[in-house]
């Protein structure tokens, strides 16, 4: 009866961190290891023309991680659909950051009605071995292969490290890896980031894609952002000296791209 079980069990509420402003909606999804302190530059540039949406996603910050949560893809987007539809939104632009924007990316391909507009804000973009075409950018996907099966597979490194950076970084609380959070961490990151279909996902989307993203982010991969960006619908918005973190310059652009 197991799988009577999984079928009645509703995907979780999440937690809805910054819910202001008024005007057409936007709903905010940061990346894994952090929380809806991403969008912190961001959300003050949008309250005057926007209602600006943080939501925490299924694991971190302040919203649930059951205990039998797997932390698929799919699983992150059930739970963020049924978040959104508690919020009675219909129609709105859709933000991710990181993880985030491959969450983003799935749901606006599956729930193509609801989003006017998708804004991926540095999107780790993987392939496949068999999807690349050289052997300098296969070698190079393998390294991220290899640095986040280390980080799965080292806890205690990888909870001090990311204690180190954080306390780098310029928002506070933007990054956080700890037991609270472990399990969800290593699922999100072996199911939804190393085990993803964003390329497949965004040729399904049709609403229009505007990429941002920082020309110094060590997590982008060269291959995977170009054949992003050489999609039909997709508008490319490339930061100069800029990194991963939505710092306030990167926060313009990002506001830009929100229209």
């Amino acid at each position: 009866m197991g799988w009577l079980r999984d079928l009645l069990r509703r995907p979780p509420l999440l937690h809805v961190a910054n819910d202001e402003g008024e005007g057409p909606p936007v709903v905010l999804l940061h990346g894994i290891a952090s929380s809806s302190v991403t969008f912190e530059n961001v959300v003050p540039l949008l309250t005057e023309h926007h209602r600006a949406i943080s939501i925490d996603l299924l694991g971190f910050g302040e919203s649930p991680a059951p205990e039998d949560a797997t932390y698929t893809i799919e699983e992150h987007v059930a739970a963020l659909d049924r978040t959104i539809r508690g919020l009675g939104l219909r129609r709105f632009t859709l933000v991710g950051h990181s993880m985030g924007s491959l969450i983003a990316t799935r749901y606006a391909a599956t729930h193509r009605k609801n989003v006017s507009r998708l804004v991926l804000v540095s999107p780790p973009v993987y392939l496949t071995p068999t999807e690349i075409g050289t052997p300098i950018d296969r070698a190079s996907m393998g390294l991220y292969s290899r640095v986040y099966e280390f980080l799965r597979t080292n806890k205690e490194f990888t909870i001090q490290a990311a204690a180190g950076l954080a306390r780098l970084s310029p928002i506070k609380n933007l990054l956080d890896v700890s037991e609270r959070n472990w399990h969800a961490f290593v699922l999100s990151l072996e199911k939804t980031i190393e085990s993803q279909t964003t390329v497949t996902d965004l040729v399904s989307v049709t609403a229009p894609v505007h990429l941002v993203y920082g020309t110094l982010d060590p997590f982008l991969h060269p291959a995977g952002l170009r054949i992003v960006e050489n999609l039909r619908n997709v508008t490319t918005h490339k930061v100069q000296g800029v990194d991963h973190v939505i710092r306030p310059r990167m926060a313009r652009v990002v506001a830009t791209a929100i229209g």
